[in-house]
């Protein structure tokens, strides 16, 4: 091992005899693996905070400087022309410069550069040209203070770094993988960076958070500015377009509408999402149209193409970037903070050697007027010799340099004698004053910009935005994302069996029992006959114990869902009832529910969907002296409390059956609901708005801007469109009112209406294209102010208050409804209502839940339509 691992001393003495010393090979691959990783993170792969550009980026930018004429310039003609600075081959410096002129802000580009809509690529170098853009220009390069070095043959000199004036890199962003490192910087908005860049120079706190060029809808929560551990999530923006039909505008960054509609296709394929085909028409912006089969809610599959599909992901920040030569790990605040001080740096230094040039140019243009104001040039018409030339106009200036900024060199002696005589001739003494006047003037201007350097970057910024912010506004909505719990709102793609005798459940069992439709996620609950419950995944074939009694999708933090047992604690054991829950489990573990003796048995059971209890008729066996051997006993009457509770005493004496004697109503108090106006969502949780205490037949009205009116069951999975104006619980007896322009007769019609058909959706306007809804009021006496445009010199006719009630009464929901006024009207208002006392609503019995194990766990959700319940009887 040891000679594999060391060089040969005789080998060594055939090449160097004066070497002595053994080089371990061990050794000479952790130098050379240590090069090599530091050669890609530094050369390659990770971005320097100086400029934001990667090596390759960076020669780019400096061929593409040295190729301006203006014009434009081939690609191949670019790439190899940045192949004098960059030893790589062509393909990968075009591909990085198709990534730059993509992200529509250095490079001004010509031809087919790819979409990144759509992922189709650009096309060959060829056939594309590419040039500076003006921004570019003027923010990128700057000669004068730029650091140069030799390229990597020696023969040119390239920029050390460019000195970008310019948060560059957080407006591009960046990614890069290296030799055990990487960085991945997501790109910000081009006007807010500079906003930003401004309030730090003031002084002042700043936020920063994405904008993607793809735009979409961003949750920046868990932003944790850019830095690692932080993660936003990126979703595609989903409409409905129709009942049957979403449309898809914009997508997730890291997508194109290619990699989308497959990971849609795939989702159908699986099961996941029933859709019946996709329609993409992106051309330069996005438009996927999702049509669904009938019956399918659009509602459902928006939550399922973010659960399942590409339209919603995650991405994961990494601030990493070059600073001397080393890796650094930054938020972006202090990435931004770094690029600004830098920009001020480079302002400075360029504002100095403004100065420095302005202060020669004076001096020479004073030199100049001295020299020829006093014809001093005629001192040298005697002298032969070149010194005695210099010596005559250095005697001949003497006089007249008390006045001049700094001492006269033999340089500037040497540029007067280069002075034609043209330019003697022709010598306009008010216009050279005239032209060192305008050089004192830009020499004290550079000066005061020196002086006040912070205020002068300020304006710097204010100006960078001036000429280039417009269209470069937020592209990417920044909104909190409402979790979606992917058993909801997954499509049921498989059907559930069960054995009840041999205790099997699955969805191969098709000779067995039909249960239920469900997905091949969601979890299953079981309930036997011995009193013991279990939870487990569904799956093909599961054996979960003999003599099933219940099978029942199980849906997880569920309080609503009561279960009604009677159970015999043993043989010859007393009779138990019990009320209870399962909020939370673990997967696949035997809960006991009757005990822990293995001779208990269930004698009653019954799944409530909405907590409903029923009443049961209890019949006993004759044995001894018992007097009663049946009577009634109701549910209600039972607490409901966690599945480890025994439950109350029944009979200590055997039963011989339990009858079923009347149907339950629900004992569970009616739920509160909230709208989150945050996230558009509906929740039980208390947050937002309190839109109040539904029972199961309970709907929601909504009406938006465009005048649909229409009602709804409380569904947490409901999305809402921005454009909603009035959400609330639904009244059937309280009247609507609405003020709507009628665009055919051109004026204002007042309407009061009932909802009769709860289920349909109904427009309450006309369909005239200058129609439009003003006001809506949902008050039971509404008043409403008209003000009217004053005629030309006439007074304005005073506002007329209406009483809604009294103007009209309560007509069909189609009615155009009674003609406000004729008069041209300024605005309309809604005033304080009119007093009304409120019909009390009868409240339905109300029971608290009880839940031992889980009581902080909020209810998840509403089941609005089913009201039935599971009956199981076992006699």
């Amino acid at each position: 091992m040891e000679e594999n691992e060391e060089l040969n001393d005789e080998g060594l003495e055939n090449q160097d005899n004066s070497q002595d010393s053994l080089v371990k090979v061990t050794g000479m691959y952790k130098d050379w693996f240590l090069d090599y990783a530091s050669y890609v993170i530094l050369e390659r792969a990770v971005p320097a905070i100086e400029d934001g550009f990667k090596p390759v980026q960076r020669r780019i930018m400096h061929a593409l400087k040295e190729l301006d004429d203006g014009r434009y310039n081939k690609v191949a003609n670019v790439v190899g022309h940045t192949m004098q600075y960059h030893p790589h081959g062509d393909a990968s410096i075009a591909d990085a410069m198709v990534q730059i002129g993509q992200k529509d802000l250095l490079i001004d580009t010509q031809g087919n550069w790819g979409n990144i809509l759509t992922g189709d690529g650009a096309a060959a170098p060829r056939y594309i040209e590419a040039r500076l853009s003006k921004f570019g220009l003027e923010v990128v390069f700057s000669p004068k203070i730029t650091e140069w070095q030799l390229s990597y043959d020696g023969r040119k000199k390239e920029p050390v770094n460019l000195p970008v004036k310019f948060p560059l890199l957080l407006a591009q962003g960046a990614e890069g993988i290296a030799v055990g490192l990487s960085t991945k910087i997501l790109p910000h908005n081009f006007i807010e960076l500079i906003d930003a860049s401004i309030k730090h120079l003031k002084g002042q706190r700043f936020k920063l958070y994405p904008d993607f060029p793809t735009a979409g809808i961003i949750d920046v929560t868990n932003y944790n500015d850019g830095m690692r551990g932080g993660k936003i999530r990126v979703r595609a923006k989903i409409s409905t377009l129709d009942k049957n039909t979403l449309v898809i505008n914009e997508i997730p960054y890291g997508t194109n509408t290619s990699s989308l509609i497959d990971s849609i296709l795939k989702a159908n394929d699986k099961g996941k999402i029933k859709i019946k085909k996709i329609e993409d028409n992106t051309a330069a912006e996005v438009e996927i149209l999702v049509h669904l089969p009938a019956g399918i809610s659009p509602d459902k599959t928006i939550d399922a193409l973010y659960a399942f599909t590409a339209c919603e992901s995650s991405i994961s920040p990494l601030g990493c970037i070059i600073e001397d030569n080393k890796p650094l790990f930054i938020g972006v605040t202090e990435m931004l903070e770094r690029s600004t001080d830098n920009t001020v740096e480079l302002l400075k230094a360029e504002l100095e050697i403004q100065l420095s040039e302005l202060e020669e140019q004076w001096h020479f243009a004073s030199l100049e007027r001295i020299f020829i104001e006093n014809r001093i040039y005629r001192d040298i018409e005697e002298e032969e010799t070149w010194e005695g030339v210099i010596a005559a106009i250095d005697k001949g200036l003497k006089p007249f340099t008390t006045n001049l900024k700094r001492a006269v060199t033999e340089e500037d002696i040497v540029r007067l004698t280069e002075i034609r005589i043209k330019r003697i001739s022709k010598f306009d003494l008010e216009k050279a004053q005239q032209l060192i006047e305008s050089l004192d003037e830009r020499i004290a201007q550079t000066k005061h910009h020196l002086e006040h350097l912070v205020e002068f970057a300020i304006d710097y910024f204010k100006e960078l935005k001036k000429k280039y912010g417009a269209g470069r506004e937020r592209q990417s909505e920044i909104r909190i994302f409402d979790d979606i719990e992917a058993t909801k709102v997954v499509i049921r793609n498989t059907k559930l069996y069960v054995n009840r005798e041999e205790g099997f459940i699955g969805t191969s069992l098709k000779r067995d029992e039909y249960v239920t439709d469900c997905s091949d996620i969601d979890d299953i609950i079981v309930f036997t006959q011995k009193g013991e419950m279990m939870v487990t995944k569904v799956d093909s074939k599961v054996f979960v114990g003999k003599g099933i009694i219940h099978v029942a999708v199980f849906k997880k933090k569920d309080k609503r869902t009561v279960y009604n047992m009677i159970y015999k604690e043993g043989k010859g054991g007393p009779s138990y009832i019990k009320r209870f829950n399962v909020t939370s489990i673990t997967r696949d573990k035997i809960y006991p529910l009757a005990g822990d003796k293995a001779s208990a048995e269930v004698l009653y059971f019954s799944a409530n969907p909405n907590g409903e209890a029923e009443v049961i008729t209890v019949l006993l066996r004759q044995s001894g002296s018992i007097k009663k051997l049946k009577w009634d006993m109701d549910f209600a009457d039972v607490l409901i409390k966690g599945r480890a509770s025994k439950g109350n005493l029944v009979t200590k004496y055997a039963i011989k059956r339990i009858e079923l004697k009347e149907k339950g109503v629900s004992t569970l108090k009616p739920r509160k609901i909230w709208f989150d106006d945050v996230v558009s969502r509906l929740n039980v949780d208390g947050r937002g708005e309190l839109l109040g205490e539904f029972k199961g037949d309970d709907l929601l009205l909504v009406i938006d801007q465009k005048g649909m009116v229409k009602t709804i069951a409380p569904d947490l999975l409901t999305r809402f469109n921005e454009d909603m104006i009035v959400l609330e619980k639904w009244n059937p007896n309280k009247p609507i009112s609405v003020v709507h322009y009628e665009g055919e007769k051109e004026r204002y019609y007042l309407k009061r209406f009932l909802v009769e058909n709860p289920n349909k959706e109904e427009l309450v306007i006309s369909e005239h294209p200058k129609s439009f809804l003003e006001l809506v009021s949902t008050d039971w006496r509404p008043v409403i102010e008209i003000e009217f445009i004053k005629p030309r010199g006439k007074d304005a006719k005073p506002n007329q208050q209406v009483d809604v009630e009294e103007f009209i009464s309560v007509k069909g929901i189609k009615a155009i409804g009674n003609q406000l006024t004729a008069e041209k009207v300024k605005s309309i208002n809604v005033l304080e209502s009119l007093p009304f006392e409120e019909p009390e609503e009868q409240s339905a019995e109300e029971m608290e839940v009880i839940d031992e194990e889980s009581i902080d766990v909020p209810d998840t959700d509403i089941e609005a339509k089913d009201k039935g319940s599971d009956q199981t009887s076992l006699f």
